[in-house]
């Protein structure tokens, strides 16, 4: 991965929610979409999923969701069980994908789409779309490129990023986590042009 100057025009970020951190025995409950053209924002999705598996107390401490809450969504929000979670994920995912769009996260493909891969394994019928088709761009990945030669062992992550950047956090929640990656992308682009600010950050994609 090299350091990002330009923008692709379509940038969708991702995220989600979970029950813990096992990519191969946890669920997400929260899926997460924002999109932006040029660099501007367009609208943003947020669902929810009662899981199939308990909720870590320490999943639970960060994110505030349990299977209650979840359920007492219902009354104004989408609430999915675990297979129309994955399966409107992974359509959202494929819309975006056909119409150019890149995907943009934090631990995306080692975490969020990992965790989406296996829960379609165990609940989906194969329904001809792998995640790893994605054109995906990893905030944190992109933030070691940008600021090399600075000692690897930093920790980084999403929270980090945006008080490097001057971002507003997500707070854990999916929707507003997949905005947040999105913006730092951005500022971490505008970072990689300075002293160039007439050179547009946005360009078609390809």
């Amino acid at each position: 991965m090299s350091a990002i100057t330009r923008l692709p025009e379509l940038l969708v970020g991702f995220d989600t929610e979970t029950t813990g951190l096992s990519v191969r025995r946890e669920r997400a409950i929260a899926y997460g979409f924002v999109t932006y053209r040029y660099t501007q924002f367009v609208r943003g999705e947020q669902y929810f999923v009662v899981p199939d598996c308990p909720i870590s107390e320490g999943a639970r401490r960060i994110h505030g969701l349990d299977v209650r809450s979840l359920e007492a969504r219902r009354q104004s929000e989408d609430v999915l069980d675990v297979a129309e979670g994955a399966r409107r994920a992974l359509a959202t995912l494929r819309d975006f994908h056909e119409a150019g769009a890149f995907i943009v996260g934090a631990n995306l493909t080692g975490f969020d789409l990992a965790m989406l891969r296996w829960t379609a394994r165990d609940v989906l019928d194969d329904d001809g779309f792998n995640p790893r088709m994605l054109r995906t761009i990893d905030v944190i990945d992109h933030e070691l490129v940008v600021r090399h030669p600075e000692p690897t062992t930093r920790r980084r992550s999403l929270t980090s990023l945006c008080r490097r950047y001057g971002v507003t956090p997500g707070g854990h929640d999916a929707l507003g986590d997949a905005r947040a990656a999105v913006e730092v992308l951005i500022a971490q682009v505008v970072a990689n042009n300075a002293g160039q600010e007439e050179l547009p950050l946005g360009v078609r994609a390809r």
